[in-house]
């Protein structure tokens, strides 16, 4: 896995490695044949997750349920799954949507007790016929259909949330998800300002060309109790059209649900525009509305019909990882509108 210091040189690598083509001064990355992309560093780990039923010509739907139960069920990782940050209650709540090629959805929102609410995602898709299930129901229809009801709180998420509560900050923190996952120190920050997001979104295309997409997140940190961000939303933190690309986001989720973001990105597409271009018209909108949320992150990755990656943040710090077979563990930098740091 590459680490902080490998990012420039993958920034530079990569298009050898991947195979890539110049519009004017923007590079578009190309991936061959069936290959998945996810956000930020731990997407490396679930790419390769995802890689392992690509490269036996599975289904791009089954590569990101498998991908995306990777960080859910990290213990080092306190953004997405059983060990996320709880709500300021202590309670810790998932979210998680999933899309195939057919359009097809699946959605669970304030999901509490089940490790995997991806797979409990793609369960409502296929079994019922409804695209979200919330709350207190969504628990029942899991627990209905055979996922185990645990205790996700663990003892390192508790000790952070009562960390917090001597001051009870809620202030979001741009980045915050890798610089607390690349930590070493044991140390959980300063109260309120540890993990406060955020999510991993897996997009793939398998062998017979088509698309699927996940997305899974624990939320904020410290978020209000019962909110919901962008993640389980179709159309905001995912969305996938089989005739043009799928498009993915992360950060803040209310600026994301405000600009139906990932929706915004494939129809840019659609137009003619490349996925980098998609993505960074939609960061750009969501400024022009509110330019105060500069102060905040968010970012989409998006892949096209044809292979092509592109992605774009408010601020620098956005990484995204990339496989194919030419090689599983590609992490590169997101470019930005504002730089940081």
């Amino acid at each position: 896995m590459l680490n902080r210091r490998g990012l420039i040189g993958a920034s530079l690598v990569g298009s050898t490695l991947l195979g890539a083509k110049a519009s004017g001064a923007e590079a578009t990355t190309k991936l061959d044949g069936p290959c998945v992309i996810s956000t930020w560093d731990f997407g490396v780990a679930a790419n390769q997750a995802a890689w392992a039923v690509l490269s036996k010509g599975g289904r791009a739907l089954d590569a990101v349920e498998a991908g995306a139960r990777v960080p859910e069920q990290d213990l080092k990782n306190h953004t997405v799954g059983r060990a996320g940050y709880p709500d300021r209650d202590g309670h810790v709540s998932l979210d998680a949507c999933i899309m195939d090629a057919q359009g097809n959805c699946g959605s669970v929102a304030a999901l509490e007790h089940i490790a995997h609410p991806i797979s409990v995602a793609r369960r409502v898709m296929e079994k019922t016929p409804h695209v979200m299930l919330v709350g207190a129901g969504a628990l029942q229809f899991a627990i209905e259909q055979g996922f185990p009801r645990e205790e996700l709180l663990t003892p390192e998420s508790k000790a952070a949330w009562e960390a917090w509560k001597t001051d009870a900050k809620y202030a979001p923190k741009a980045n915050i998800e890798n610089l607390d996952y690349r930590s070493t120190t044991g140390q959980f920050g300063t109260p309120g300002g540890a993990g406060n997001h955020d999510t991993i979104g897996m997009l793939a295309i398998d062998a017979q060309g088509d698309i699927a997409g996940a997305c899974t997140t624990s939320g904020m940190a410290w978020k209000m109790r019962g909110r919901v961000g962008d993640s389980p939303i179709i159309g905001a933190g995912l969305y996938v059209d089989n005739e043009v690309g799928g498009a993915t986001s992360t950060g803040v989720g209310e600026e994301v649900i405000r600009n139906v973001g990932s929706f915004l990105v494939v129809e840019l597409m659609r137009q003619g525009r490349s996925p980098e271009a998609a993505c960074r018209e939609a960061v750009e909108r969501i400024l022009r509305k509110k330019p105060h949320a500069k102060d905040f992150q968010v970012g989409f990755l998006a892949v096209n019909k044809q292979g092509e990656v592109g992605a774009w943040a408010i601020q620098s710090g956005f990484t995204y990882a990339l496989c194919d077979g030419k090689r599983q563990d590609l992490l590169l930098p997101g470019k930005a509108t504002y730089q940081v740091g």
